[in-house]
């Protein structure tokens, strides 16, 4: 079987495993299913198998997709960058779930994508670096919480389901992989104005170490005497995202009022 030529340009580090990937595959049971980066199949394989799942899988690289078309036939198939990709008109309505052995580099900005979709996206799930599924699952008070950690859990659950050695990939990578599951939560709202939560989480983790009545200074503005409120005094790793809700809500309203 003709094999094909990992590159180095789009992270891409196809696994062998064929065990992890049967129990990435399992993360989704059923429903219209979106594979990013197949690579040579290995986990589409599983997913074709699998009769209440409708399958759709995008791929950038162009000898891979000449080997999907090859081998797996039946797979609807589109060539381009999830990245860029129009979701609205792949799926117009109705839910959608997302999978993937993600390429690293990318990881980061599909779950941004995600997001942008969070009410049609009830699962995604798949494989990416451990650090990163550590920083995704962890809570306040770990040093690995971060932005992404508080914009995802607001709306799903994250589940940190294994750990992956490097030498079940080729080429192995330099770091350890981990498999990760999002399932959305019953949040329907935030209860403040999501487009500013957002803004107020990332500037607060821009100077993590910093109090937030320091780092939050350029949106409440210097001498607003909100700060001295003692959630100001904290480090924004010890917010949870109820917290973040509460801050985002006392800076609005002080800047209103």
């Amino acid at each position: 079987m003709q094999q094909v030529r990992a590159k180095k340009s789009l992270g891409q580090h196809f696994l062998k495993d064929l065990g992890v990937a049967r129990r990435i595959a399992e993360t989704i049971s059923s429903g219209r299913v979106l594979e990013i980066g197949p690579g040579m199949g290995v986990l589409t394989q599983f997913l074709l198998q699998n009769a209440n799942i409708d399958l759709t899988a995008i791929e950038l690289d162009s000898e891979s997709v000449r080997y999907l078309k090859e081998y797996y036939p039946e797979l609807h198939l589109i060539e381009g960058d999830f990245l860029k990709l129009d979701l609205n008109v792949l799926y117009p309505e109705g839910d959608f779930c997302v999978i993937g052995n993600y390429p690293y580099n990318i990881s980061s900005q599909i779950f941004f994508k995600v997001l942008d979709f969070k009410d049609r996206i009830p699962v995604c799930s798949g494989m990416i670096q451990k650090e990163v599924a550590e920083r995704l699952a962890s809570g306040p008070g770990n040093k690995s919480y971060g932005i992404l950690s508080v914009l995802l859990q607001a709306w799903y659950d994250i589940e940190y389901l294994e750990t992956v050695p490097e030498y079940v990939f080729a080429p192995p990578p330099k770091v350890k992989s981990a498999v990760i599951r999002m399932t959305r939560n019953n949040r329907t709202t935030l209860g403040c104005d999501e487009k500013y939560f957002k803004t107020v989480v990332k500037t607060a983790f821009n100077q993590r170490r910093k109090q937030m009545r320091n780092s939050l200074q350029q949106l409440a503005g210097k001498g607003n005497p909100i700060l001295e409120e003692n959630i100001f005094t904290r480090r924004p790793e010890q917010l949870s995202v109820d917290e973040f809700v509460e801050l985002t809500l006392l800076i609005q309203k002080s800047i209103n009022s």
